[in-house]
């Protein structure tokens, strides 16, 4: 809920930004972003071994599980934080995430976590189907047990 009413904070400095001769980049809120940086560095740790396009298997409710997911609902809050942000703002926010190489970073990351089957496990026919649900058709439950 707070994430979309954090960028108008940065508007009402973005008159001070003047017209120089360097690339701008501003941040988004720097408590984001030091943990962003602190959970890339792990997940790269766990990850390091897994070329890219192969697939990182990970044990549901495992320290690595829960550090993966960690990490990917930073990148939410980060993406909500994005969405809320005027053009100008997100101009800005975008240099400074290409500067860190935290949007390369996620990507290396997606594509080690992906699944090489993104068919949803559990009763299901043996021939495939229009109604074949994927991790990208369903709606993710997240909810804490």
């Amino acid at each position: 809920r707070l994430m979309p009413e954090l960028p108008k904070f940065d508007d009402e400095d973005l008159k001070s930004y003047g017209d120089e001769e360097e690339e701008l980049a501003l941040s988004p809120p720097a408590a984001l972003m030091s943990s962003l940086a602190t959970q890339e560095l792990l997940l790269e740790n766990i990850l390091k071994c897994i070329p890219v396009g192969e697939s990182a298997v990970i044990e549901p409710l495992s320290d690595e599980f829960c550090l993966v997911l960690g990490y990917l609902l930073t990148w939410k809050l980060t993406l909500a934080f994005f969405k809320a942000a005027s053009s100008q703002l997100r101009v800005l926010y975008s240099q400074y995430l290409r500067r860190t190489k935290s949007l390369n970073k996620l990507l290396y990351h997606l594509f080690r976590l992906m699944p090489k089957n993104p068919i949803l496990s559990g009763p299901t026919s043996e021939v495939p189907n229009k109604d074949t649900k994927t991790f990208f058709t369903e709606e993710l439950r997240l909810d804490v047990k």
